[in-house]
């Protein structure tokens, strides 16, 4: 499937000095302007009639800039009928609710059967967008929001708002350890230097910033909410075990389980067998990327983090005096 693109405008006023790549950035902001400098040096926009293969040529106030492509699918990966949790679609973008075990991307060993394949089942027109929409990701046993684009307009003001970090990401966990208070973690998370498929906190790393705050307390454990302001790969992960107070469940960065003394057998069952790292993406909230109507959602917790509070719950009463 292609889809034929043909506009045309007139460079404005503002884009005096600008290169020709910065200015169809501008003009079209629907389109990036690595897809636009890729145009350029094609031959697939002209300036007043004319073929500039050169994305640093400045353009003047006046020009008109015309641009006549097909766009070729971004994406080749099969659709699949896979059930989707939509909290809500327009046009534009839609916001689900992904379950813990769905992989997001498909990648070496999970070609098929991941959120990418069942967006592209729901709508077939996400193959002409980079990752079919897709502007943030979730581990593949993490659950919870996220914001797909529909249009390339809406990914470029997505991926836009993330950069500017314009979009908030809050989040629940379940965590070993009793924290007195809330916080902020601020620390570079890069690869780990010997363990290649891990991330770890480096000094070489790409800033990254968590803050937390105590939602309730247990007798070895915290329920804990989490806003992201950078949203590096398994950040929350990462600095929640940076501070010594890793995921219930994680199997790469929590460790082993640390019950409290005289749990319960039904608790250390809870604990031990917990399947994924308890994680839960609850609020997502930005500016809709083409109306800026303020937008937000919230997810409640799914049934296996309920168990769990429940369980630290039954064994904090059990031994309060």
């Amino acid at each position: 499937m292609t889809n034929h693109v043909r506009e045309t405008a007139i460079v404005p006023d503002e884009a005096l000095g600008l290169r020709f790549d910065q200015a169809l950035a501008d003009m079209f902001p629907q389109f990036s302007r690595s897809r636009m400098k890729t145009w350029i040096q094609d031959g697939k926009v002209t300036l007043d009639g004319a073929v500039v293969t050169k994305p640093r040529e400045k353009v003047v106030p006046g020009m008109e800039v015309s641009i006549d492509i097909e766009l070729e699918p971004e994406v080749e990966h099969e659709p699949e009928a896979i059930d989707l949790n939509i909290q809500y679609e327009d046009e534009h973008i839609l916001v689900l609710e992904k379950p813990a075990g769905l992989v997001v991307h498909p990648g070496a060993g999970n070609n098929q059967g991941t959120l990418l394949n069942a967006l592209l089942h729901h709508c077939q027109s996400l193959e002409n967008l980079p990752r079919a929409g897709i502007v943030h990701r979730l581990d593949k046993e993490t659950s919870g929001l996220m914001v797909v684009a529909k249009t390339l307009e809406a990914y470029t003001g997505l991926v836009d708002a993330l950069q500017e970090r314009d979009i908030t990401r809050e989040y629940e966990a379940v965590v070993t350890g009793v924290l007195t208070a809330g916080g902020k973690v601020d620390a570079a998370i890069g690869r780990h230097p010997s363990k290649r498929t891990l991330m770890a906190v480096t000094r070489s790393g790409k800033p990254a910033v968590t803050h937390y705050r105590v939602i309730e307390r247990f007798r070895a454990h915290t329920h804990v909410r989490l806003r992201l302001e950078s949203g590096r790969t398994h950040q929350i992960r990462v600095h929640m075990a940076h501070i010594k107070y890793p995921l219930i469940g994680d199997p790469q960065y929590g460790g082993r389980p640390r019950p409290p003394a005289q749990a319960s057998d039904s608790l250390l069952a809870m604990l031990r067998e917990f399947p994924r790292q308890a994680l839960h993406a609850v609020h997502l909230e930005f500016a809709h990327p083409i109306t800026s109507e303020i937008m937000a959602w919230s997810s409640v917790l799914p049934a296996d983090m309920q168990a769990l509070l429940a369980e630290l719950k039954t064994d904090l009463k059990a031994h309060q005096k």
